[in-house]
């Protein structure tokens, strides 16, 4: 039997689930490097799931033996089989006696699905690698333990970096109690959003605006101000064909002034609106709709932003997107409460008198300057997407 043959006819009796034995040829055992070449196909795999699985952790795992993946799976939703337990139905009894790469600590506590620790150890599994630790307390190390206390051997960190990457909203939230945010926003070369009067559709291409929508599918919310639904009217709406369901819309607005027919209001998908204790506004209006108001603290005159983020920090929100004008965004900024940038920049000038990307007042040293670094810089059609990580995030 051939290698290539050996590859098809074990394939072949994974999908089928058959009864009869095969043979996996001693030419399949691991070489160096493959550790990280799996670890890359459960961090892919863990990726299908980024628009569906909050607020758990996107997690994929592939399982491998002498070399061949016999199982491979992915967490899709919160409530359903993690992407341990889908590999492992996946591999059927192929999983005893072979590798796990999974990019997350699997758990050990019953939440909403059983321990994936106990399906491990019962599939008969030698080895598992995880990218990293699991930082719930509930699971952090322990999930681990579970494993090597039944002879598994364990190893930890290969491609750590990419696996914190992936699940950054979830870790941020999990250790700090607030959400990752993102802030997004479309300018031109010469760094403004708008003409003067206030016209910006379209700075920037078709292809920048669908990547903009399938990274507005990637974050469970989106937030934005008053002033942005009032002057553009928005939908903020993920309008691609995959999204399943769309991210919770927020709108801070202290008077309660949204109009009952703004289209934030009629698109598909919840909206929560937050606004001052103190307004007196008439909230029945919004009723009929898939609409909460709640009522947040304030600072000096406006919405506490802090407590906005610990608010949805306590609805289990993992990646905020913030889409709003150069007053909240520059706010954002000034607290530091941004923690990365995706900048879409159209090669075309729009002059001095245009709007620019920020109000940030009292800069007076260079030393004052807010820093980010470059974490991905790419063309769509005709524009630039700049992903910028905040020096402290």
């Amino acid at each position: 039997m051939t290698i290539f043959s050996g590859i098809k006819e074990l394939k072949e009796s994974i999908t089928s689930q058959s009864s009869r034995q095969i043979d996996i040829p001693e030419e399949y055992e691991n070489q160096p490097g493959d550790d990280h070449k799996f670890m890359a196909k459960a961090l892919k795999l863990a990726g299908r799931g980024k628009n569906t699985t909050h607020p758990n952790p996107r997690v994929g795992c592939v399982i491998v033996r002498n070399g061949v993946i016999v199982g491979e799976g992915y967490h899709r939703y919160a409530g359903e089989p993690h992407a341990e337990v889908n590999a492992l139905k996946h591999a059927g009894r192929y999983a005893e006696g072979g590798t796990m790469y999974v990019n997350l600590e699997p758990c050990c506590h019953h939440g909403r699905t059983p321990p994936c620790t106990d399906a491990i150890i019962k599939a008969g599994v030698s080895r598992v690698v995880i990218a990293m630790e699991d930082p719930n307390p509930q699971i952090n190390r322990a999930g681990i333990s579970a494993l090597q206390k039944t002879g598994i051997v364990v190893e930890t960190g290969i491609n750590r970096e990419r696996a914190g990457w992936l699940n950054r909203g979830f870790v941020r939230r999990i250790t700090e109690g607030v959400p990752w945010v993102t802030l997004k926003i479309a300018i031109s070369l010469d760094g403004k959003t708008a003409m003067e009067n206030g016209e910006s559709q379209w700075i920037t291409s078709e292809p920048a605006r669908q990547d903009a929508h399938r990274v507005r599918a990637e974050n469970a919310a989106i937030l934005t101000g008053i002033g942005t639904v009032l002057r553009d009217n928005p939908r903020l709406t993920a309008r691609i064909p995959e999204v399943e369901r769309q991210p919770l819309r927020i709108i801070l607005d202290s008077r309660l002034s949204t109009p009952a027919s703004a289209a934030i209001l009629e698109a598909p998908g919840d909206v929560l609106i937050v606004t001052s204790p103190s307004e007196t506004g008439d909230a029945e209006i919004y009723s009929q709709k898939n609409v909460e108001v709640i009522s947040c603290g304030m600072v000096s005159g406006s919405i506490d932003l802090k407590q906005v983020l610990l608010e949805l920090g306590s609805r289990e929100i993992n990646n905020l997107m913030l889409e709003a004008g150069a007053r909240l965004s520059g706010a954002m900024l000034q607290q530091d409460l941004v923690d990365e940038l995706i900048i879409y920049m159209a090669p075309d000038l729009l002059g001095s008198s245009a709007r620019g990307m920020f109000q940030i007042p009292g800069l007076e040293s260079i030393e004052d300057k807010y820093q980010f670094g470059f974490h991905d810089v790419r063309q769509v059609g005709r524009d630039l997407k700049l992903t910028l990580r905040a020096a402290k995030a």
